[in-house]
């Protein structure tokens, strides 16, 4: 009995409260520090959008400062505006084709090391260019390593930002393109001020320096995302990827290929309108009228650039809430009513000014829901590498939008077919996204969710 009586006593004392707490002790460290990392993990990515977006913004002058340049390199080298425009198009079409061996590297050996590589290269190119005394070196130089270095720096910071906002994927890689889309504003005056006190030569020099030395430093800062779990989850409005599909793997789902159409259909209706406005404007009528006392085609150009950077946050953040395709549609809808608009009242100077807004605002978001949407439904695992396949379709459209919009203007002598297919595709492409895209995703999704656990059992 004696030894009952002592054994009672340790028994009830094992489980007295004040004991639990105490064994406890390990579990709430354990969950306080999981917190804690979580806290930092939120307020890290933050500081990684903003590094990121420095990158961006060092790139976007070589492709949006352009026509600053296209004189001063004219009269300096000595040829035809045709022949110094191949410069341009060597560095869009080695920007967008050889963007998804530009991923598969970054995916392999990490956003730092290649975004430094590509903000080094895309400075260069300047610094290279103002040596050039044919159009062979300019190609080499601004077209080609100016090509391949701005490459690198987009698909890298699209990809790697999608990977650190799992849960505002739409948005975070709107910023990241806002950065390429409206850093030259930063740039635009600077640049046209040294032209005219420096010449090109020096103008090239100094600022492909600049561009290369604050680059390279914000690129040191880039780190690789920790666990999703650490950060935040998918949003909820749209269909997510249960696993990490690979390029091949991707390139074998038909949904890969509407997507990659779809694209293609709305960057070449944008392209046409940032290649061809200034020849439409001229033929329109508008391009010199007064306009709030300022030319209306310089400010359109002006206005343009705002919304055209403005649209791929917003409308990224919208899609986060309500749903990529949801945005897809209401987007790419509002750009093709616009145009449509624009064409019938294009003897107006001043709706001619406030429509190019509007259809800037619905195009430039492409740039963020494309990306957003093909992370969600095949992973992060390869984002990189996979959105460099997808944006080929950008250089596609590059083709279609500039040299074969002009080509049909010329043939038929007027600007109502060119704008008429380029309507044709933007209501064309919203009405696949509500009724092709967001159901044939929505299958993909679930299937993949339910062969998931049998593929975990036999990997």
């Amino acid at each position: 009995m004696s030894t009952g009586r002592s054994t009672r006593p340790r028994i009830c004392r094992y489980f007295n409260p004040q004991w639990r707490n105490t064994l406890n002790i390990p579990t709430q460290s354990l969950n306080a520090a999981t917190a804690a990392g979580a806290h930092t993990a939120a307020h890290t990515r933050w500081v990684q959008l903003g590094l990121a977006l420095v990158c961006m913004m060092t790139i976007s002058s070589p492709q949006y400062v352009w026509t600053l340049l296209t004189k001063p390199l004219m009269a300096t080298l000595g040829i035809s505006l045709p022949e110094l425009q191949v410069t341009f198009s060597l560095l869009v079409l080695l920007q967008a084709f050889f963007s998804p061996f530009q991923g598969a590297l970054i995916d392999r050996f990490g956003p730092r090391t290649l975004i430094s590589i590509g903000t080094l290269l895309a400075g260069a190119s300047w610094v290279l260019a103002s040596y050039a005394s044919t159009p062979s070196m300019l190609y080499l130089t601004y077209g080609v390593i100016g090509g391949l270095g701005t490459g690198i720096v987009y698909v890298g910071v699209v990809g790697f930002v999608v990977r650190w906002f799992p849960d505002r994927r739409g948005f975070a890689a709107g910023v990241a393109a806002a950065g390429y889309g409206m850093g030259a504003i930063v740039t635009t005056f600077p640049i046209s001020a040294s032209l005219a006190t420096r010449g090109v030569e020096s103008t090239l020099w100094l600022f492909g320096l600049v561009f290369a030395v604050i680059g390279f430093i914000a690129s040191q800062g880039l780190k690789k995302p920790p666990a999703v779990d650490s950060i935040g989850s998918a949003a909820s409005p749209t269909a997510v990827a249960t696993r990490d599909s690979r390029p091949f793997e991707m390139m074998k789902t038909p949904l890969f290929w509407l997507m990659f159409a779809m694209m293609t259909m709305m960057s070449t209706s944008g392209l046409m309108v940032t290649s061809q406005m200034a020849s439409f404007a001229a033929d329109f009528g508008v391009g010199k009228v007064l306009v709030f006392g300022l030319a209306a085609l310089p400010l359109a150009l002006t206005i343009d650039r705002f919304t055209n950077g403005l649209t791929r946050p917003l409308f990224g953040w919208v899609s986060d809430h309500l749903g990529r395709e949801n945005t897809m549609c209401f987007a790419f809808a509002l750009e093709g009513v616009a145009m449509a608009l624009w064409l019938m009242t294009r003897d107006n100077a001043v709706l001619f000014v406030l429509l190019s807004g509007v259809v800037f605002f619905g195009w430039g978001e492409i740039f963020s829901l494309f990306p957003s949407t093909l992370t969600d439904t095949f992973g992060t695992g390869h984002a990189t590498a996979n959105y460099g396949w997808l944006y080929i379709s950008f250089g596609i459209g590059s083709i279609f939008g500039g040299p074969l919009a002009a080509l049909l203007h010329q043939r038929t002598g007027s600007w109502v077919p060119v704008f008429g297919c380029a309507i044709v595709l933007d209501l064309s492409t919203a009405v696949l996204a509500m009724f092709v895209l967001k159901p044939l995703r929505a299958r993909f999704c679930a299937a993949e969710a339910r062969t998931e656990p049998a593929r975990r059992q036999h990997p």
